[in-house]
């Protein structure tokens, strides 16, 4: 996870994934071989009035020595199970906008539509 969110101290990144677990049922899993994480992702189901019942991809990172090796669709494949089985309509996510290589990863391998931008604004 460090890999994908580099601005996160070890204990912020622990607080936080404990807050969203509480609050807003946050689960995060990783894929290991040979005693070793090849990759994580975080998600965590939600209802919006555009994309009603369904899962928000928060976090998906391959480890980059590891990537282009399965890992991400594999998880990713998980999470559209889990979507299934848990009766969500749809699965999502946001991609920084220098990730082009996520960005073929989503539309060519794994099928995924661009439908929109995201729009943030710091108060910090």
């Amino acid at each position: 996870m460090k890999q994908l969110r580099t601005h996160l101290t070890e204990e912020a990144y622990t607080d936080l994934v404990k807050d969203a677990r509480e609050k807003d049922r946050y689960q995060l899993y990783a894929m290991k071989e040979e005693g070793e994480i090849k990759a994580v992702i975080g998600f965590k189901p939600m209802i919006t009035l555009y994309y009603g019942h369904f899962v928000w991809v928060c976090d998906l990172v391959t480890d980059g020595s590891s990537r282009s090796s399965g890992y991400g669709e594999k998880l990713l494949d998980f999470v559209h199970q889990w979507t299934e089985k848990n009766e969500y309509t749809c699965v999502a996510l946001s991609s920084g906008l220098n990730r082009s290589a996520a960005h073929r990863f989503y539309e060519e391998k794994m099928a995924y539509d661009k439908v929109s931008y995201v729009f943030k604004k710091d108060f910090s």
